[in-house]
């Protein structure tokens, strides 16, 4: 009875055994010479899988543990990084696919049936692949970047294959499609470095000392924190206007590349409580108004 139930079971483990190899060798679809069966077809899936988890963990010990040795600009360290993926997977797709036997020829038709799609529908898609592969090799704009480009003003936060993320002063990620970077100007803040000059206009009474008015400017512009001392800031007197005379403060920044508006606001705040105490006048705009005597001569 032992033996019995021994040679039973051996026999169902046979039985499921030949069932498996029978449903893994079951033919799917012919392409080219090649037969992809479904254990074909579930060996591709894994090693591609593999193929994109192996090649995003070299992209981030490049990035974070490799390239961070050097001193590169963060920006520049993503690039390559991404290039580099890139580049495994194109090697990893023809490797997994000539070790599994998949009859490449036959991908022409499937390469031509593609392009046919491209040439109707595909043509965003593609400009913009083909976009952000110059902007990882130009790089005219990198990860970290302050740009403007089009109504989005922000910082870059990723560049893709398709479409580049930028983050707003307000925490808003607006995706920007890369073709966009190519056939639009694009704004750079930070191209080479991130240090920017900002103009601030201040307008004054007719009656007050421009000398004085430059040294406050001078000063309060020195007290910020934010506000470079090299290169030094300066003052320029801009025009006369209707109603004052007008400067033009220059400040350099590299904190507040990103929030100008707060920078201005600060810089405004002071300069307004400077000049209530040292009584400088800051005029609004005035108009005089002359009346004729010809309302009289119609009553005449």
């Amino acid at each position: 009875m032992q033996n019995d139930s021994i040679n039973n079971s051996s026999d169902n483990s046979f039985n499921l055994i030949s069932w498996l190899e029978e449903v893994m060798n079951l033919s799917l679809f012919h392409l080219g010479d090649s037969h992809l069966t479904l254990g074909l077809l579930l060996a591709l899936i894994f090693s591609f899988a593999a193929l994109f988890i192996v090649s995003e963990w070299i992209r981030k010990l490049l990035v974070d543990r490799i390239l961070a040795r050097y001193q590169l600009a963060l920006g520049t360290k993503q690039s390559i990084g991404t290039m580099v993926k890139y580049l495994l997977i194109i090697i990893g797709v023809f490797t997994i696919l000539q070790t599994n036997g998949i009859d490449l020829s036959a991908l022409g038709v499937l390469a031509g049936a593609i392009g046919v799609g491209i040439g109707f529908g595909l043509q965003n898609i593609t400009n913009n692949f083909i976009s952000g592969l110059i902007i990882l090799f130009e790089q005219p704009i990198k990860v970290g970047d302050r740009i403007e480009v089009g109504d989005v003003t922000g910082d870059v936060i990723k560049i893709s294959a398709r479409a580049t993320m930028v983050v707003t002063n307000d925490n808003i990620t607006i995706i920007v499609p890369n073709s966009q970077f190519i056939d639009s100007q694009v704004i750079n803040w930070s191209h080479s470095d991130r240090m920017v000059r900002f103009n601030f206009p201040v307008g004054v009474s007719y009656k007050e000392d421009p000398q004085k008015v430059k040294r406050i400017l001078l000063q309060v512009a020195k007290d910020n924190p934010g506000v470079l001392e090299k290169p030094e800031t300066d003052v320029l007197f801009e025009d006369y206007g209707d109603s004052s005379i007008n400067f033009n403060l220059r400040i350099w920044t590299s904190e507040y590349i990103n929030k100008p508006k707060v920078l201005k606001s600060q810089l405004y705040y002071e300069i307004f409580k400077k000049f209530g105490e040292e009584g400088i006048e800051i005029p609004f705009p005035q108009r005089d108004l002359h009346l004729r005597s010809g309302f009289e001569n119609l009553k005449n």
